[in-house]
Parts: C-alpha cells; structure tokens; sequence
C-alpha cells in the first residue's frame, strides 16, 4: 500500500524542489514525512521521512529509550541519515570535536560557543551517518536527507542560532554525550549491488538495488522509499517522492533499474 504523505513548511526548507515530491514550487518545505493513510490503523514504530534544508536546523539531542521512558515517554529516539542530494559545501554536524563536560557544553549553548564545538563535516550525496541517542548533532543548509529514526517527536535543542524558539538545555544536557562521533554503520550508498546499512537494535534498513538483499527478514513489515524508478509494494505501485509499506517483503517488487531505501523494526517484540 502507499503510505499517506504529510508536507510540513518550516522556515529553514527549501523552494523550488524537484517534480517528484508532487510540493507547490512556492512552499518552502522542510519535512516530508510518511504515515498510515487510515489513522484509526496503529502507528509504525519507523518512520521515514525527506528533510530538505536551506540554512542549518538547531543543534539538538535525542534520548534513548531509558532516558525517554523516564520522562513519560514510549521510548527514546535514534536514527540514520542517507545523503540523497548535496549542494557544493554542504555539511552536517554529528558529535563534538573534542570531550566536553556538562557545564562546559552549558556555557557553550548559552554563549554560541557551541556552534565551534560541533564537529561540521563535509558531507555529499550517497553518504550515511547513523545518529545514536546521545548524540549532539545538526544538520546543514543544501540538503536533502532521507531519515530514518524510531518514530517519536522527542527532541531537546540545545541551541538555536537566536531564533525565537523553544530550547530545552536542562533535559537536553542530561542526556547529551559531550564527546566526538564514531558509528560502525557510518558509511556510504555502493556504487552497485544491494547492501545492509542498519541492522538493529531499533530498525533494520537495506540499501536495495534493484533486489532486497538476502539478510532482509523475511517476518516484518516493511517500508520502502524509491530513490530511482518504479517498486510495487503488496501491488501498489511506489515512485520516487512516495513511501509504500508491505506486509511481509515477499509483497516487494523491483523495476530492474530501481533503486530504494527499506526500512523495518528489528526489536524482538516486533514479531
């Protein structure tokens, strides 16, 4: 089936975006994001979601499920980043670039300070970084990010760059990690063949190209996202711009030219 479409504007998104999101050329769009098109239907776990970015989005922090269940909520949040367009000069920040204690990152945050602290990488289209809870991150202007993440509105922002918005430096600085970046499943898009980019602890996702890759589980569903061409998702046909949600990855099929990003809840209670 094909998963309903939700547009969010936000001042940091982007004009002008290509054909295939079906956006007003006017609308300055920041998120697309995918849901159950029926909203009696339970809410998946993951959700995927474009992010298109013109100037750089706060410097935030995600808690992970201990954190976030002891603050009343259903769980905490990670996610992963796929590069899927990059303009000249174009960076995220993920992690510091150097240790930094909890009162140091307090200073920081009030004085701008932090803004030196995060570690700003150059980034271009095919890269993926994974974001753990924990992690202090931000992403850059010239961007448009596929993001896939456990399927919560659960963020502190620590610093915005003085715009008139809501920080959450207290809850944000308990669960932040003042220290650099490094992620096993940081990597990059191949340049042929399917391959597994996440495999847990909260989502699994595949890079597919033009076929699911063999470690795809066969008992969950799944949730696909055409980067290039035509996929079919329990017999509805998915094209780039949308996301389509099978029961089971037997419902996916390929255009032999397809290319596609598939997502999935990999915990045990998932089954």
């Amino acid at each position: 089936m094909k998963l309903a479409t939700h547009i969010v504007d936000k001042p940091w998104g982007q004009t002008d975006l290509p054909a295939c999101y079906g956006v007003d050329p006017a609308r300055q769009v920041g998120e697309i994001w995918f849901e159950q098109a029926n909203r009696h239907q339970p809410a998946l776990p993951i959700m995927i979601k474009y992010l298109f970015t013109s100037e750089r989005l706060s410097i935030q922090v995600h808690p992970d499920d201990t954190q976030a269940r002891a603050a009343g909520h259903a769980h905490g949040k990670e996610e992963v980043w796929v590069v899927i367009d990059a303009q000249p000069g174009a960076h995220v920040g993920i992690g510091l670039v150097r240790d930094a204690t909890t009162a140091e990152l307090r200073s920081a945050a009030l004085d701008g300070s932090i803004e030196q602290l995060i570690d700003w990488r150059p980034v271009k289209r095919g890269d993926v970084l994974y974001n753990p809870a924990g992690t202090i991150h931000a992403i850059g202007p010239g961007l448009i990010v596929a993001e896939v993440q456990q399927a919560i509105d659960l963020t502190y922002r620590l610093y915005d760059y003085g715009r008139p918005r809501e920080l959450h430096l207290d809850a944000g600085l308990v669960v932040a990690k003042g220290a650099p970046h490094s992620d096993p499943r940081d990597g990059r898009l191949p340049d042929a063949g399917s391959a597994m980019l996440v495999t847990g602890p909260h989502f699994g996702l595949a890079w597919c190209d033009g076929e699911l890759p063999d470690a795809v589980p066969s008992d969950r569903m799944v949730q696909i996202l055409p980067i290039n061409g035509l996929v079919w998702a329990d017999d509805a046909a998915i094209v780039p711009g949308a996301c389509g949600l099978a029961a089971t990855r037997a419902g996916l099929r390929f255009d032999h030219a397809a290319t596609a990003l598939v997502a999935w809840d990999c915990r045990e209670t998932a089954a």
